[in-house]
Protein backbone atom coordinates (compact mmCIF):
# COMPACT_ATOMS: atom_id res chain seq x y z
CA UNK A 1 0.00 0.00 0.00
CA UNK A 2 2.82 2.44 0.76
CA UNK A 3 4.35 1.74 -2.64
CA UNK A 4 1.11 2.86 -4.27
CA UNK A 5 0.96 6.05 -2.19
CA UNK A 6 4.53 6.95 -3.08
CA UNK A 7 3.79 6.36 -6.77
CA UNK A 8 0.69 8.56 -6.57
CA UNK A 9 2.53 11.35 -4.74
CA UNK A 10 5.47 11.54 -7.14
CA UNK A 11 3.40 11.07 -10.28
CA UNK A 12 1.09 13.92 -9.31
CA UNK A 13 4.08 16.12 -8.48
CA UNK A 14 5.92 15.40 -11.73
CA UNK A 15 2.67 15.49 -13.72
CA UNK A 16 1.87 18.96 -12.44
CA UNK A 17 5.33 20.27 -13.36
CA UNK A 18 5.24 18.70 -16.82
CA UNK A 19 1.65 19.84 -17.35
CA UNK A 20 2.47 23.40 -16.35
CA UNK A 21 5.46 23.59 -18.68
CA UNK A 22 3.56 21.87 -21.49
CA UNK A 23 0.56 24.16 -21.18
CA UNK A 24 2.81 27.21 -21.28
CA UNK A 25 4.60 25.95 -24.39
CA UNK A 26 1.37 25.05 -26.19
CA UNK A 27 -0.54 28.14 -24.95
CA UNK A 28 -3.27 25.97 -23.46
CA UNK A 29 -5.13 26.44 -20.20
CA UNK A 30 -3.58 24.82 -17.13
CA UNK A 31 -6.00 22.49 -15.32
CA UNK A 32 -4.19 21.08 -12.25
CA UNK A 33 -6.95 18.70 -11.11
CA UNK A 34 -7.25 16.93 -14.42
CA UNK A 35 -3.49 16.73 -14.89
CA UNK A 36 -2.98 15.26 -11.42
CA UNK A 37 -5.62 12.59 -11.86
CA UNK A 38 -4.39 11.55 -15.30
CA UNK A 39 -0.77 11.41 -14.12
CA UNK A 40 -1.66 9.32 -11.04
CA UNK A 41 -3.76 6.81 -12.99
CA UNK A 42 -1.15 6.47 -15.73
CA UNK A 43 1.67 5.95 -13.22
CA UNK A 44 -0.31 3.34 -11.25
CA UNK A 45 -1.09 1.38 -14.42
CA UNK A 46 2.54 1.47 -15.58
CA UNK A 47 4.10 0.59 -12.22
CA UNK A 48 1.65 -2.20 -11.45
CA UNK A 49 1.94 -3.55 -14.99
CA UNK A 50 5.72 -3.67 -14.82
CA UNK A 51 5.57 -5.23 -11.37
CA UNK A 52 3.13 -7.89 -12.57
CA UNK A 53 5.22 -8.75 -15.61
CA UNK A 54 8.52 -8.97 -13.75
CA UNK A 55 7.11 -11.02 -10.87
CA UNK A 56 6.10 -13.77 -13.29
CA UNK A 57 9.21 -13.66 -15.45
CA UNK A 58 11.71 -14.84 -12.84
CA UNK A 59 10.57 -17.40 -10.26
CA UNK A 60 12.08 -17.44 -6.79
CA UNK A 61 15.19 -19.55 -6.18
CA UNK A 62 14.33 -23.04 -5.12
CA UNK A 63 10.80 -22.92 -6.48
CA UNK A 64 9.38 -25.78 -8.49
CA UNK A 65 8.32 -23.53 -11.42
CA UNK A 66 11.41 -23.41 -13.64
Amino acid sequence: MTKQLVVIFWSVLFGEVIGYIGSALETMTYNPGEIGIVAAVFALVVVNGISLITNHSMPFKGSENK
